[in-house]
């Protein structure tokens, strides 16, 4: 069966009012739209057909229709018309943008507001793995069983750890450890904490009691913290305002699958090329996430790095409208993290599969 032009106006016209209304669309309503050039009977036929063909779902005998993940996922590729940011929202996302942020992390908890409150939906923000290393040690001797080892990050981010012994130790070897730690640990990566190193330090610090280890594998510790992405997620009770998730149990699984942040770091991302990605229902490998959508843009993190902004909402969300928020967004990230200037206006969106390109605007 061929999808006419009549079947894809009609499939357009009954995802945008749904889009609006959260109500199954009936062919009254399809007629008026489409100013009652096309009769209601033969609109009755076509949205059969549309059904037939997976684009369109009835979810009672008597009500309207409502687009399927298939219809949504047309919709997107083929029939969407682009969107802009307002002018209102353009100086809003701007401005916040451009405060100062004294840690990375509260501009992507910020930035993650900021969406959620542009599209009324749950938003996060994946922040992208960093190279961490250590800048200073301070070894702080409490007592013969009691020390605190401090750690100075190259984001000037401060980690302690207090550590009990099972037996004593003097002070002096304590400052001697700090020293030999601050000669050879500070300034590098997580991978040239080898055990050849630490077995060096043991040996110079005359270590028979195992303090070198326990220093050691809390730099590790440090450092793969740090290196790992961060995930941030705010608006989860937003979701509950839709009416696709009025139950709880469905509710609950999105929210719970967002709280866990090794879920989020799993996303897939969009590619440098396409810099915002579509991800609708079924397409989602999470199965908490097979009742949902999932907007993600890319952003430029720096130092060849790239990290995500992006909501998760119901099927029924206004795709156009969120990309073009999003990527917004995005291109403020990027400009305040990345080394690429901002565009001089907002693109054209041009969809293919399920990621958008950007082409300058004339």
């Amino acid at each position: 069966m061929e999808l006419t032009d009549r079947k894809k106006q009609i499939l357009k016209v009954v995802t945008e009012r749904y889009i609006d209304a959260a109500e199954p669309v009936g062919s009254k309503y399809i007629a008026q739209a489409m100013g009652g050039k096309v009769s209601s009977a033969t609109i009755r036929n076509e949205l059969s057909d549309l059904v037939e063909m997976g684009y369109l779902e009835q979810p009672h005998t008597s009500a309207g229709r409502i687009p399927s993940p298939q219809g949504y996922r047309f919709y997107v590729n083929e029939l969407m018309e682009r969107q802009r940011v307002s002018v209102e929202e353009a100086e809003a996302i701007n401005a916040r943008l451009s405060e100062k942020m004294e840690q990375l992390d509260k501009l992507m908890s910020d930035a993650g507001k900021l969406a959620g409150q542009l599209t009324g939906y749950p938003a996060l923000t994946l922040s992208a793995p960093r190279a961490a290393t250590i800048r200073r040690f301070d070894l702080l001797y409490i007592d013969a069983n009691t020390f605190i080892i401090v750690v100075l990050l190259g984001d000037n981010t401060v980690k302690n750890k207090l550590v009990h012994l099972p037996f004593s130790v003097e002070q002096g070897q304590i400052q001697k450890l700090s020293a030999l730690f601050n000669a050879g640990f500070t300034n590098i990566p997580e991978e040239s904490v080898t055990p050849v190193l630490i077995s060096a330090t043991e040996r110079a610090a005359r270590d028979t009691m195992g303090l070198t280890s326990i220093i050691a594998a809390y730099v590790i510790e440090v450092l793969s913290e740090s290196r790992a992405g961060a995930a941030f997620v705010t608006g989860e009770s937003s979701l509950l305002q839709q009416p696709e998730f009025r139950d709880p149990d469905k509710a609950h699984r999105v929210i719970s699958y967002l709280s866990d942040s090794d879920h989020l770091m799993r996303l897939p991302g969009a590619a440098d090329s396409n810099p915002v990605r579509v991800i609708i229902g079924p397409e989602n490998v999470a199965e908490e996430l097979r009742d949902s959508s999932v907007v993600m843009a890319s952003y430029d993190a720096g130092e060849g790095q790239r990290g995500l902004i992006g909501v998760v909402g119901p099927l029924r969300m206004d795709y156009s409208a969120v990309a073009a928020k999003l990527k917004y967004i995005a291109d403020g990230l990027s400009r305040l993290l990345g080394a690429g200037e901002a565009p001089a206006g907002f693109g054209k969106m041009i969809v293919k599969g399920d990621t958008w390109t950007d082409e300058q605007q004339e």
